[in-house]
Protein backbone atom coordinates (compact mmCIF):
# COMPACT_ATOMS: atom_id res chain seq x y z
CA UNK A 1 0.00 0.00 0.00
CA UNK A 2 1.24 3.46 -1.18
CA UNK A 3 2.53 6.04 1.60
CA UNK A 4 -0.26 9.39 1.38
CA UNK A 5 1.49 12.39 1.42
CA UNK A 6 0.28 16.11 2.00
CA UNK A 7 2.72 18.13 0.28
CA UNK A 8 3.47 21.75 0.90
CA UNK A 9 5.34 23.70 -0.94
CA UNK A 10 7.05 27.47 -0.46
CA UNK A 11 7.43 30.04 -2.78
CA UNK A 12 11.30 31.22 -3.68
CA UNK A 13 11.29 32.29 -7.33
CA UNK A 14 13.34 30.12 -9.76
CA UNK A 15 14.15 28.15 -6.94
CA UNK A 16 10.74 26.82 -6.94
CA UNK A 17 11.67 24.28 -9.85
CA UNK A 18 13.39 22.68 -7.48
CA UNK A 19 10.21 20.93 -6.61
CA UNK A 20 9.72 18.95 -9.68
CA UNK A 21 12.74 17.20 -8.57
CA UNK A 22 11.46 16.96 -4.90
CA UNK A 23 8.26 15.28 -6.35
CA UNK A 24 9.89 13.12 -9.23
CA UNK A 25 11.84 11.41 -5.82
CA UNK A 26 8.72 10.96 -3.95
CA UNK A 27 6.73 9.17 -6.92
CA UNK A 28 9.65 7.22 -7.59
CA UNK A 29 9.61 5.71 -4.60
CA UNK A 30 6.22 4.87 -4.27
CA UNK A 31 4.60 8.02 -2.42
CA UNK A 32 0.84 9.06 -3.22
CA UNK A 33 0.34 12.80 -3.40
CA UNK A 34 -3.52 13.41 -2.03
CA UNK A 35 -2.96 17.22 -1.31
CA UNK A 36 -0.65 20.20 -2.27
CA UNK A 37 -0.76 23.30 -0.57
CA UNK A 38 1.63 26.04 -2.34
CA UNK A 39 2.97 30.04 -2.07
CA UNK A 40 4.07 31.64 -4.80
CA UNK A 41 6.49 29.12 -7.34
CA UNK A 42 5.52 26.36 -5.28
CA UNK A 43 1.56 27.35 -6.27
CA UNK A 44 2.56 26.99 -9.52
CA UNK A 45 4.83 24.03 -9.81
CA UNK A 46 1.74 22.53 -7.38
CA UNK A 47 -0.52 23.81 -9.81
CA UNK A 48 1.23 21.94 -12.67
CA UNK A 49 1.38 18.60 -10.95
CA UNK A 50 -2.50 18.61 -10.05
CA UNK A 51 -2.87 19.13 -13.69
CA UNK A 52 -0.99 16.51 -14.63
CA UNK A 53 1.23 18.23 -17.21
CA UNK A 54 4.81 18.05 -14.85
CA UNK A 55 6.75 16.42 -17.73
CA UNK A 56 5.10 19.14 -19.98
CA UNK A 57 6.09 21.77 -18.17
CA UNK A 58 9.36 20.96 -16.83
CA UNK A 59 10.65 20.35 -20.80
CA UNK A 60 9.58 23.83 -21.08
CA UNK A 61 11.62 25.05 -18.81
CA UNK A 62 14.33 23.48 -19.81
CA UNK A 63 14.43 24.65 -23.00
CA UNK A 64 14.53 28.21 -21.64
CA UNK A 65 18.24 30.15 -21.98
CA UNK A 66 18.41 33.59 -20.47
CA UNK A 67 17.19 35.12 -23.71
CA UNK A 68 14.27 32.98 -23.88
CA UNK A 69 13.59 33.48 -19.88
CA UNK A 70 13.94 38.10 -21.03
CA UNK A 71 11.59 37.26 -24.02
CA UNK A 72 8.74 36.40 -22.24
CA UNK A 73 9.63 39.61 -19.84
CA UNK A 74 6.48 41.78 -20.32
CA UNK A 75 7.27 44.97 -18.98
CA UNK A 76 4.52 47.70 -18.36
CA UNK A 77 4.80 51.16 -17.03
CA UNK A 78 2.74 50.61 -14.28
CA UNK A 79 3.86 52.07 -10.79
CA UNK A 80 2.52 48.84 -9.18
CA UNK A 81 5.44 47.22 -10.46
CA UNK A 82 7.56 45.99 -13.57
CA UNK A 83 5.74 43.07 -15.26
CA UNK A 84 2.40 42.40 -16.37
CA UNK A 85 3.25 38.34 -16.57
CA UNK A 86 0.74 37.74 -19.53
CA UNK A 87 3.26 36.65 -21.66
CA UNK A 88 4.49 33.64 -19.12
CA UNK A 89 0.83 32.64 -18.67
CA UNK A 90 -0.16 32.95 -22.74
CA UNK A 91 2.89 30.81 -23.41
CA UNK A 92 2.16 28.51 -20.40
CA UNK A 93 -1.43 27.69 -22.12
CA UNK A 94 -0.26 26.29 -25.08
CA UNK A 95 0.42 23.22 -23.64
CA UNK A 96 -1.16 23.30 -20.15
CA UNK A 97 -4.97 24.01 -20.32
CA UNK A 98 -6.63 26.18 -17.62
CA UNK A 99 -8.69 24.22 -14.91
CA UNK A 100 -11.45 25.00 -12.22
CA UNK A 101 -9.81 24.07 -8.52
CA UNK A 102 -12.24 22.20 -7.57
CA UNK A 103 -12.47 19.33 -10.71
CA UNK A 104 -9.08 18.61 -9.79
CA UNK A 105 -8.49 15.24 -9.22
CA UNK A 106 -6.31 15.95 -5.87
CA UNK A 107 -6.55 18.76 -3.26
CA UNK A 108 -5.04 22.04 -4.01
CA UNK A 109 -4.44 25.34 -2.41
CA UNK A 110 -2.61 28.57 -3.38
CA UNK A 111 -2.38 31.55 -1.03
CA UNK A 112 -2.12 35.12 -1.92
CA UNK A 113 -1.77 38.50 0.14
CA UNK A 114 -4.58 41.11 -0.13
CA UNK A 115 -2.84 43.85 0.62
CA UNK A 116 -5.94 46.16 0.94
CA UNK A 117 -7.55 44.43 3.14
CA UNK A 118 -4.63 43.17 5.16
CA UNK A 119 -5.46 39.61 4.86
CA UNK A 120 -4.64 36.25 3.72
CA UNK A 121 -6.28 34.51 0.66
CA UNK A 122 -6.82 30.32 -0.02
CA UNK A 123 -7.91 29.98 -3.68
CA UNK A 124 -9.69 26.27 -3.40
CA UNK A 125 -11.79 26.95 -6.13
CA UNK A 126 -11.78 28.62 -9.49
CA UNK A 127 -9.63 28.98 -11.68
CA UNK A 128 -6.34 27.57 -11.45
CA UNK A 129 -4.87 30.09 -13.39
CA UNK A 130 -6.09 32.88 -11.68
CA UNK A 131 -4.77 31.25 -8.19
CA UNK A 132 -1.53 31.66 -10.01
CA UNK A 133 -1.24 34.70 -11.07
CA UNK A 134 -2.00 36.24 -7.61
CA UNK A 135 -0.24 33.93 -5.31
CA UNK A 136 3.22 34.65 -7.41
CA UNK A 137 2.98 38.32 -7.98
CA UNK A 138 5.94 39.59 -6.16
CA UNK A 139 5.53 42.98 -4.95
CA UNK A 140 7.09 46.05 -7.13
CA UNK A 141 7.98 43.00 -9.71
CA UNK A 142 4.51 41.25 -10.79
CA UNK A 143 1.56 43.73 -11.29
CA UNK A 144 -1.21 43.14 -8.04
CA UNK A 145 -4.35 41.18 -9.35
CA UNK A 146 -7.48 43.33 -8.41
CA UNK A 147 -10.18 41.76 -6.64
CA UNK A 148 -13.29 43.03 -6.21
CA UNK A 149 -12.40 44.97 -3.28
CA UNK A 150 -9.31 43.65 -2.84
CA UNK A 151 -5.72 44.05 -4.50
CA UNK A 152 -3.82 40.82 -4.32
CA UNK A 153 -0.14 39.96 -4.47
CA UNK A 154 2.51 37.22 -3.33
CA UNK A 155 1.09 35.09 -0.56
CA UNK A 156 4.93 35.09 0.68
CA UNK A 157 4.04 38.14 1.98
CA UNK A 158 2.14 36.45 4.66
CA UNK A 159 2.63 32.79 4.45
CA UNK A 160 5.80 31.39 2.58
CA UNK A 161 5.11 28.18 3.86
CA UNK A 162 1.54 27.23 3.98
CA UNK A 163 1.16 24.24 5.79
CA UNK A 164 -2.27 25.17 8.18
CA UNK A 165 -3.57 25.12 4.38
CA UNK A 166 -2.53 21.78 4.00
CA UNK A 167 -5.18 19.15 3.93
CA UNK A 168 -4.50 15.91 5.77
CA UNK A 169 -6.53 12.61 6.11
CA UNK A 170 -5.69 9.93 8.44
CA UNK A 171 -2.16 7.85 8.08
CA UNK A 172 -0.60 10.37 5.73
CA UNK A 173 2.30 12.18 6.23
CA UNK A 174 3.16 15.73 6.09
CA UNK A 175 5.99 16.93 3.96
CA UNK A 176 7.29 20.30 3.49
CA UNK A 177 9.88 21.61 0.81
CA UNK A 178 11.28 24.87 1.80
CA UNK A 179 13.67 26.04 -1.04
CA UNK A 180 14.69 29.79 0.96
CA UNK A 181 16.68 27.36 3.53
CA UNK A 182 19.22 29.32 5.38
CA UNK A 183 21.73 26.46 4.65
CA UNK A 184 24.87 26.08 2.94
CA UNK A 185 24.98 25.26 -0.77
CA UNK A 186 26.37 22.66 -2.19
CA UNK A 187 26.51 22.37 -6.14
CA UNK A 188 25.61 19.01 -7.95
CA UNK A 189 27.08 17.81 -10.60
CA UNK A 190 24.41 17.69 -13.40
CA UNK A 191 24.95 15.59 -16.83
CA UNK A 192 25.86 16.74 -19.89
CA UNK A 193 22.57 17.52 -21.79
CA UNK A 194 22.55 14.47 -24.99
CA UNK A 195 21.40 17.26 -27.27
CA UNK A 196 23.88 19.63 -28.71
CA UNK A 197 22.47 23.09 -27.68
CA UNK A 198 23.72 25.51 -30.91
CA UNK A 199 24.96 28.77 -29.52
CA UNK A 200 24.83 31.86 -32.20
CA UNK A 201 27.85 33.36 -32.79
CA UNK A 202 26.67 36.70 -31.41
CA UNK A 203 25.45 35.28 -28.09
CA UNK A 204 29.05 33.62 -27.86
CA UNK A 205 30.70 37.06 -28.39
CA UNK A 206 28.37 38.51 -25.51
CA UNK A 207 29.09 35.75 -23.21
CA UNK A 208 32.71 36.17 -23.63
CA UNK A 209 32.65 40.07 -23.33
CA UNK A 210 30.64 39.36 -19.98
CA UNK A 211 33.02 37.03 -18.69
CA UNK A 212 35.75 39.34 -19.55
CA UNK A 213 34.17 42.10 -18.07
CA UNK A 214 34.01 40.18 -14.78
CA UNK A 215 37.87 39.47 -14.79
CA UNK A 216 38.89 43.22 -15.29
CA UNK A 217 36.84 44.28 -12.16
CA UNK A 218 38.55 45.42 -9.34
CA UNK A 219 38.48 42.78 -6.73
CA UNK A 220 38.90 45.32 -3.94
CA UNK A 221 35.59 47.28 -5.79
CA UNK A 222 32.17 46.75 -3.27
CA UNK A 223 29.79 44.65 -4.47
CA UNK A 224 26.87 47.13 -5.61
CA UNK A 225 22.88 45.00 -5.44
CA UNK A 226 20.94 45.39 -8.49
CA UNK A 227 17.52 46.66 -8.20
CA UNK A 228 16.33 42.77 -8.62
CA UNK A 229 19.20 41.46 -6.04
CA UNK A 230 17.87 44.08 -3.67
CA UNK A 231 14.38 42.85 -3.58
CA UNK A 232 15.20 39.46 -3.74
CA UNK A 233 17.25 39.39 -0.62
CA UNK A 234 14.58 41.97 1.17
CA UNK A 235 11.92 39.56 0.49
CA UNK A 236 13.92 36.09 1.29
CA UNK A 237 14.88 37.74 4.45
CA UNK A 238 11.12 38.63 5.36
CA UNK A 239 9.73 35.05 4.24
CA UNK A 240 12.16 33.30 5.85
CA UNK A 241 11.57 34.34 9.15
CA UNK A 242 7.35 33.96 8.76
CA UNK A 243 8.38 30.64 7.52
CA UNK A 244 10.59 29.56 10.44
CA UNK A 245 7.41 30.73 12.67
CA UNK A 246 5.22 28.47 10.90
CA UNK A 247 7.50 25.50 10.83
CA UNK A 248 8.07 25.56 14.60
CA UNK A 249 4.02 25.82 15.07
CA UNK A 250 3.23 23.05 12.57
CA UNK A 251 5.82 20.32 12.59
CA UNK A 252 6.10 18.57 9.49
CA UNK A 253 7.07 14.56 9.23
CA UNK A 254 9.63 15.28 6.78
CA UNK A 255 11.20 18.83 5.95
CA UNK A 256 12.99 19.20 2.39
CA UNK A 257 15.08 21.91 2.88
CA UNK A 258 17.30 23.61 -0.11
CA UNK A 259 19.72 26.57 0.15
CA UNK A 260 18.98 29.58 -0.87
CA UNK A 261 22.12 30.13 -2.06
CA UNK A 262 21.08 27.25 -4.80
CA UNK A 263 20.72 30.39 -7.27
CA UNK A 264 19.18 34.11 -7.65
CA UNK A 265 15.31 34.71 -7.79
CA UNK A 266 15.02 35.16 -11.62
CA UNK A 267 17.67 32.33 -12.57
CA UNK A 268 14.95 30.06 -14.38
CA UNK A 269 17.54 29.01 -16.82
CA UNK A 270 19.02 26.89 -14.74
CA UNK A 271 16.10 24.71 -14.55
CA UNK A 272 17.62 21.15 -15.43
CA UNK A 273 20.22 22.00 -12.29
CA UNK A 274 17.41 23.43 -10.15
CA UNK A 275 15.23 20.26 -10.18
CA UNK A 276 18.40 17.88 -9.57
CA UNK A 277 18.95 20.33 -6.87
CA UNK A 278 15.81 19.25 -5.72
CA UNK A 279 15.80 15.66 -6.16
CA UNK A 280 19.08 15.27 -4.23
CA UNK A 281 17.63 17.00 -1.15
CA UNK A 282 14.09 14.65 -1.61
CA UNK A 283 17.04 12.17 -0.79
CA UNK A 284 18.81 12.98 1.51
CA UNK A 285 15.72 14.27 3.78
CA UNK A 286 14.01 11.24 3.05
CA UNK A 287 17.37 9.08 4.17
CA UNK A 288 17.41 11.12 7.61
CA UNK A 289 13.59 10.27 7.73
CA UNK A 290 14.00 6.50 7.18
CA UNK A 291 17.35 6.57 9.64
CA UNK A 292 15.97 8.33 12.79
CA UNK A 293 13.21 5.55 12.38
CA UNK A 294 15.21 3.13 12.46
CA UNK A 295 16.74 4.48 15.54
CA UNK A 296 13.49 4.46 17.45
Amino acid sequence: MKQNVSLVLSGGGARGIAHIGVIEELESRGFEITSVAGTSMGALVGAVYALGKMEEFKNWLYTLDKIKVFSLIDFTLSSQGLVKGDKVFKKMKEFISDANIEDLNIYYAAVATDIINKKEVVFTKGSIYDAIRASIAIPTVFTPVKKENGLLVDGGVVNNIPINHAKRSPGDMLIVVNVNANIPFDKPVVPPKERVVKRSIYQQKIKDFYNQLQKNRSPNKDKKLGYFDLISKTISLMTDHIAQLSLEKYAPDILINISHESCSMYDFYKAEELVEIGRLAAIKSLKEHKDKLQLT
